[in-house]
Formats: structure tokens, sequence, C-alpha cells
């Protein structure tokens, strides 16, 4: 039971005793060894949260909830889009067959601290291995499953992992690609050979394995292994991202933040308790999976659904009603398709689900505005990035304060520990976080066979974290995001972010999704293009005027926009986000 009824109240707290709120907040989990004190400086420079406290991750994500008598509860339920396979997983099967699958690491050599990545799709075994290497002590790196030899390889010399764990393929749509031979020619190309390869055998693509390599269900038929206490500084995961120079680098998140402010998270901002069923749509290879597809919904005591594959409206919206799902996390472009399929469905019955959010994209009003129709049910945004590990700002839907619908568009007012600042004292700017960041955030960045401070994340005065996104803040602290920085337009000295006239052209019935970069211009310096996903083709001659007079009486004509450009799509990430330094090649 959250002890605020307001916003205003938490955050009161957390500002007159930051130690004494967090220390609070960790009694969410079960410690070993309670923790001395909430935050503590690192000699790097960094902070350390809860130290002096030992635990074990997948003992408060399992274990303690088969002991509280949940065991016959569904812990995992996962779908395939490519195979329609389907599995239910309860917390005491989970507990059985995690606990078998670390006997199966340790006999092969695993122990405390070692590395173990795992390049699978979202399957039960992968949150089977990650909670295996939790137990054990051991840092999971998971690498998402689509990626190609080379970039396998990279990641495989940078952590150096112990054993490698791949299942025998994955899918493109329903076409089965075979991940062994990848991770073959991977292991030919990277310098780190690991000590062994567990192959997760698919029915639609079996391996044949090598001489040395062990199968993923005969190590769970192992002897089943204790959870081990780590104390709360040690990492429990290495997740790889983009960094800003275009290299990807390791984020290294602790045991002990981390499971606090998850734990914190599903009560305070997506309102779920336990017996609630937690449905994100993400891979488990980006950190929205890790957070919300793993380790929140099973330290919360709720059950989870992951899915394999490119979600389609269809799927998502019956397994939201098979399933009973409480909770949906998903990305405004799942919306958009869930919408398009909804305006030429013969009048289906509305999902009532109990909240909806969205994160990892810009969402526009009208958007949301259809998604709270079509769902019955509070529609919120919120911001986040994979150093943060969970929201940086949200709508906090586990106190009783309510908010207005429209004020959900935005991505909210910042969550406890997080305090923002508009860099320079402009009025708008990039936004930045004061140290120390509250515990869940990265513990630093993996570098040269080690942990180290991510200095490259700071500001020049070093008392900031740099979040690389441009926005304002209001009089009540909400922020207003308008883009990557690198996403700013100047047009004849003015600024202008390619996401408000993005906002602008999303209003048009007929647009389906757009992107706005900019281009050089001679006497402006830049100007926008808009790149635009109509609703249907073909696209009438006037459309291009209409959205550019749109845009003209929305922001005003000096933006100076006159080129629309209509495709059949937005080239992506595989994690969803519109690469927008494509377009402005293109």
């Amino acid at each position: 039971m959250l002890p605020w009824t307001t916003y205003q109240d938490m955050r009161d707290a957390v500002s007159a005793d930051p130690d004494g709120f967090w220390l609070d907040a960790a009694r969410r989990i079960a410690w070993t060894r309670p923790p001395a004190a909430g935050c503590a400086p690192r000699a790097d420079g960094w902070h350390d949260w809860f130290p002096g406290g030992w635990l074990n991750t997948c003992h408060n994500a399992v274990d303690r909830h088969v002991a509280a008598g949940r065991g016959g509860q569904a812990a995992l339920v996962w779908q395939s889009c490519a195979t329609k396979e389907q599995q239910i997983v309860t917390y005491a099967d989970l507990q059985r067959r995690v606990a078998g699958f670390a006997g199966g690491l340790r006999a092969l050599g695993v122990e405390k601290g070692d590395r173990v990545l795992i390049a699978m799709p979202t399957l039960v075994e992968t949150a089977i291995a990650m909670l295996a290497c939790a137990r054990l002590g051991a840092v999971h790196v998971v690498v998402f499953a689509g990626y190609a030899a080379p970039e396998l390889a990279r990641r495989i010399d940078d952590v150096a992992p112990k054993i490698v764990i791949v299942a025998s393929c994955s899918f493109q749509g329903s076409v089965p690609v075979s991940s062994y031979d990848v991770l073959a020619e991977a292991l030919a190309l990277a310098a780190h050979a690991p000590d062994a390869c567990v192959v997760l055998q698919r029915p639609a693509c079996p391996a044949r394995l090598a001489p040395g390599d062990h199968d993923f269900h005969g190590l769970e038929r192992h002897a089943p292994a204790a959870p081990v206490p780590v104390k709360s500084e040690d990492p429990l995961y290495i997740l790889h991202t983009s960094g800003t120079t275009g290299a990807s680098k390791g984020i290294v998140r602790d045991n002990g933040g981390h499971a606090v402010a998850l734990a914190l998270s599903m009560e305070l901002i997506y309102g779920c308790r336990a017996g609630d069923v937690f449905f994100t749509t993400s891979d488990l290879g980006w950190v929205v999976g890790h957070s919300y597809g793993v380790y929140a919904p099973l330290l919360g005591g709720c059950t989870s659904v992951i899915m394999e594959g490119g979600a389609s409206a269809s799927s998502i919206a019956a397994l939201c009603r098979a399933r009973g799902v409480t909770c949906l996390f998903t990305t405004p472009t799942q919306l958009r398709l869930l919408r398009q399929a909804e305006r030429g469905a013969a009048g289906g019955a509305p999902l009532a689900l109990a909240r909806v959010f969205v994160a990892g994209e810009y969402a526009d009003p009208t958007l949301l505005d259809w998604a709270r129709s079509y769902f019955r049910c509070p529609v919120a945004n919120h911001w986040w990035q994979t150093e943060t590990g969970w929201s940086i700002t949200a709508h906090f839907l586990g106190l009783p304060e309510e908010e207005a619908p429209s004020a959900m568009n935005d991505i909210g007012r910042p969550a406890p520990g997080f305090n923002a600042a508009v860099g320079a004292g402009d009025a708008s700017g990039e936004i930045l976080l004061a140290l120390p960041l509250p515990p869940g955030c990265l513990a630093g960045v993996w570098m040269d066979g080690g942990i180290q401070a991510p200095r490259a994340c700071l500001d020049a005065t070093g008392r900031h974290y740099r979040t690389f996104d441009e926005g304002t803040i209001g009089a009540d602290g909400a922020v207003h995001m308008l883009g990557r920085s690198d996403d700013v337009i100047k047009v004849a000295g003015r600024r202008i972010s390619g996401v408000q006239i993005e906002a602008i052209i999303a209003r048009h019935p007929a647009v389906h999704a757009c992107a706005v970069v900019a281009v050089a211009d001679g006497l402006r310096g830049q100007r926008p293009v808009a790149y635009v996903v109509p609703d249907a083709w073909p696209v009438p001659p006037a459309r291009a005027g209409e959205i550019i007079e749109q845009v003209g009486r929305g922001l005003g004509r000096w933006v100076g926009i006159r080129d629309v450009r209509f495709v059949a799509a937005l080239p992506t990430t595989r994690s969803g986000k519109i690469l927008r330094r494509r377009l402005a090649v293109a």
C-alpha cells in the first residue's frame, strides 16, 4: 500500500529524506542482509545503491512467491506469432525449471560474476536463462536474436562470456532462420572463445550440434541450485545500447537498486498488484523486455505475458482478451497498427483493460485519444531510456490522485529520485538529470573488462546526466518533450523540433504515420521535410498541400515546410524507433 495520496506528497517525501524514502521502498524486497544506507558515493565518482545489503534477484522474482502460496499462479504466458505455439508456466514450474537450469550452468563452471551471453528470441527459455544467471549471481548479457554474425561477435569479444546460449533458430515472419549457423560464424570472427555453448533445439529448425555443445533442456534436468546471495551493487546484467558516437556501449544494471526501483514502479506507476496480468509487446532483447517482460512483473507477483515475433494487431487484441490482461505496455507503432486494423473490422468488441502505457517513440495526441476510446481505460505516455531502466517521467496511476486524460498525452512528471532541469537555464533545451540518479539506473558502463563510471553521459560540470533529449519543464514539474538533440531543426535562426511538426501532421485523418527531418537550405540554414505514410493508396494530388496548410495553421508559415514525401513505410530500428538520420540522407 502506497503511503502517499498525491504526486506532491511523494515528491516532498523523497526530497525531505532521500535515504529514508528509498530504504522504505526497499522493504518490498526480501534481503538476505538489509542495506545499511540508501545511496553511497563510489571511488570512481559514480554511486551505489543500498550498500551493505545482500539479496538474490531470482529469489525475489520466483521463490518467495512460491513460498507465499502463489505457486499455482501463472508466472509467464508465452505466445509465438511465428509458430502459433503457447505456453503457460506457473511460479512453481518456473522455480523448478530455473533451479534445474542454474544447476546445469553451474555444472559447466558458471559462478558468481561470470558473464553468460544469451542470444535468443522472446521465449520462456530466454527468461529461464536470465533468471538462472541471476540465481547464481552470474551476469547475463541478452543479445537480440536477429543480429548478424559480426554484431554478435563484437558483443562476445566485449563481455568475454564463459557460456553462450542460443536457440537453434529464430523467425523472420513465419520463416525459420538458423541462429546456430550465425553463432558458428560469430565464433569464427570473435577473438574470445567461450567455454561451452548451450542450444535450445526448436522443432522448426533443429541444429546438428558440434561436439561439446549442450542441449538446453538437458541442463534443466540437473540437480537444482539454490539462490546465491550477492551484494546489492553486484551486477545483474549488461545490455548493449547505441552510444552518442554510434558505437554500442554495455549498460550495467545492479541487483539491489534494480529490484527496488522496479518493484516500486509496478505499484506506483502501473498500478499493478500481485495477481494482475501485465503484457509488454517488447522483445526480451530490449530494455523494456528486461524490465517489464521479466523482472518487474515477477518481482511484483504478477503474471507476465510475452510474445515472440512481430505482434499483429489482431494477436495483441486476442491475447489481451484471452488472458485477462490488466495492463498493456506497448509502442505508438503498435497502437497505429491496431487503429488501422480496427477501421476495417466488422464491429469487433473493443478491449476493456485497466491501463495502457506507451513509450519508445513520439505518440501523437490523436492516437492516444483514439486508444482511450478503444480500450475504455486510461492511456498514459511516459519517457525513459535504456540507461535508466525505468521511467524518468510518468503518470502515477497507483496514486489516488487523478489526472485529466489530456495530461497523459505528454510524458508526465519526474519519477521519484529524478530531478530534471533544462540545460543552461534556457526556456527549452537539453534535459539534464541531477546526480545521483535514483536506484534502477545504470550502475556504470562495461568497458575494458570491468564496470566504469559513465563519464560520456555527464555534462561539463560532472554533476548532471545528459539525456540528449530536448524539451521544456512546466511550473508543475511536467516535462514536455521536443525530441532528440539532433532532431531539432534551426529555421532562419529559430529552433523547432521535428516532433512538434509531426504532432500537427499526425492530426490529419489520412495520415497513418510520419517523420520530419531537417535538410540544408542555402537561404534559411535548414528546412523541414515530412515523410508521410498514408492510410491508403493512391494518395490524392491535393494531399501534400493539405498537410502543408495544416502545419502552417498550427505552427506558422515561418516553419517553411514545402516538401511532403509519401512513402510505404518509415525506416525503423529493430525496437521500432524511427531512423530519422536515414531519412535525412534519402
